[in-house]
């Protein structure tokens, strides 16, 4: 049974553009050599943290949108302790009012985009 989830984390400031985009890459690939799909992909940019983590005030955000199954978490969750350029990350599973939420973002924003 293939659950909803989003996972979002922040990566290191450090990082270039090309970097910080390898680095999601990295955990799209493992997700989907894994058996997930990914639904939706994002990425924030950098951004002010609300409090200092590892000394840094900065992070870079993504966020990623799946459908699982449930024992692929761990081994996610795993290979984001295992990255030195993530700092902070946070997996959970949509219920069916977070995941309609996240729908309607979605198309929200890419009607935004489709305006540019």
């Amino acid at each position: 049974m293939m659950n909803h989830y989003e996972s979002a984390f922040i990566l290191t400031p450090v990082l270039s553009d090309v970097q910080m985009k390898e680095a999601v890459t990295k955990f799209k690939d493992f997700l989907v050599s894994q058996g997930a799909e990914i639904e939706n992909e994002e990425c924030w940019g950098l951004r002010k943290l609300a409090y200092p983590i590892q000394k840094k005030s900065t992070g870079f955000y993504a966020l990623l949108q799946f459908k699982a199954d449930p024992s692929v978490i761990a081994q996610l969750e795993l290979q984001f302790r295992r990255d030195e350029r993530v700092i902070r990350f946070l997996t959970f599973r949509l219920d069916k009012y977070a995941l309609e939420y996240a729908y309607k973002r979605i198309n929200k924003t890419t009607a935004k985009e489709e305006e540019k």
